[in-house]
Formats: structure tokens, C-alpha cells, sequence
């Protein structure tokens, strides 16, 4: 079903995409886990890495999967109701700064690894698992969770321009998402150069 997009159906869709986004499954997980507050140990991120660290698999598991679904499943019920790809896009980006700047929580949130990669298989899912095995792969073989994420934003917008090359607004939706990711991750990059950041398993001293 084709719509007609107007202002208020585009603030609408990002402004509930937002509100999901800015729903932190680190701190709810390790709440109801009775573990420890994500953003006062080790790394300080609210994110799936650091709960890993600090609260174990199960913990860490549970957090990826609620920052996967909190973006996939709004912008995956925006494309199937209204399919609109303007709309999808805004979906994305509107989910993806939840993470980032959670209204919930003083606007300090995780890096969006998870969240970014949920948003895109909510419209992209031929890129989306691309980006899941590039992370995967990387991950793999340098056990570093930033250098993987950075890996597969990297790639991202230049995936898109093969994948979708008539859908324009995916690709600034790409572009824009992994500019922000590696920003994100601007000092897990200092760390990786200087061969301080800790490796994926490793537990924080």
C-alpha cells in the first residue's frame, strides 16, 4: 500500500521509532538480572558487550536480542503496513538515535551495533545479514567487538549502492547511521591503535 507522506505521518513514525528506541535492554536486563548498572562498570556503554563482561552470556544474549528488536521491529512493521521507503528510512534513523540518545535516560545511551543492524533487516534484509556476517567474520578472526562494528559500518553505504541503487534515501539512511556508529566508536578506535582494547570475552580489569 502506496501513502501519501505528509509531515505529521513522518514525525509520527519517527517519534514512536525514538521512544522504542530509547528503551535501554542493557539497563533492564541487568536490573531484573540483579546485576549491576551497565553504565557504572567497565566501559560505562549500555550496550550487549559490556553487560557480557560484567553479567555473562545469558545477560549479554538477552540484551542483543532486546537492541536488535527494538530496531527491527518498528521500522519491519513500518515497511509491510506502509511501504513507503521514506518512511522506513525515518523509522531507522528515528530508532537507531533512540539508542543513542535515550530520552528515558538523560540521553546517554550504548553505540548502536545492534540496534543499527536491527533497524536495517527491518527493510534491508539482504543487507542486514550481509552486515551480520561481515561483523561475525571479523569478530571471528580479531575478537574485537568495536573493529567488527566499525568493519560493517564501513561497509554499509557502499553495500547499499549495489543492493538498492534505486532507492536513493536508503543510502543517506546508511550513510548517516554508520557515520554516526564509527563516531560512536571514536575511542575503542584510540584503543585499538594504541592495543588497549579488550578483546570479545575478556573481562574487564
Amino acid at each position: 500500500m502506496k501513502v501519501s507522506v505528509d509531515f505529521g505521518l513522518l514525525l509520527a513514525t519517527f517519534s514512536i521509532s525514538y521512544f522504542l528506541g530509547s528503551i535501554s535492554a542493557a539497563i533492564l536486563v541487568c536490573k531484573f538480572m540483579g546485576l549491576p548498572d551497565p553504565r557504572q562498570v567497565g566501559s560505562g556503554n549500555p550496550g550487549a558487550t559490556n553487560v557480557l563482561r560484567h553479567g555473562g552470556k545469558k545477560a549479554g544474549l538477552y540484551t542483543l536480542l532486546g537492541d536488535l528488536s527494538k530496531g527491527l521491529l518498528p521500522v519491519w512493521a513500518i515497511s509491510q503496513v506502509l511501504q513507503d521507503p521514506l518512511l522506513s528510512s525515518v523509522a531507522c534513523i528515528g530508532a537507531f538515535l533512540g539508542h543513542l540518545y535515550p530520552v528515558f535516560f538523560k540521553f546517554k545511551g550504548g553505540k548502536g551495533v545492534a540496534t543499527a543492524i536491527g533497524t536495517i533487516l527491518g527493510f534491508m534484509p539482504l543487507l542486514g545479514l550481509i552486515l551480520i556476517a561481515i561483523w561475525l567474520g571479523m569478530a571471528f578472526i580479531f575478537r574485537y567487538s568495536s573493529l567488527a562494528a566499525v568493519t560493517a559500518a564501513f561497509f554499509a553505504p557502499i553495500l547499499t549502492c549495489f543492493l538498492y541503487p534505486g532507492v536513493p534515501i536508503y543510502l543517506i539512511t546508511t550513510s548517516l547511521l554508520s557515520v554516526l556508529l564509527i563516531w560512536r566508536h571514536r575511542s575503542n578506535i584510540q584503543n585499538l591503535y594504541a592495543g588497549k582494547e579488550q578483546k570479545i570475552g575478556a573481562k574487564s580489569k
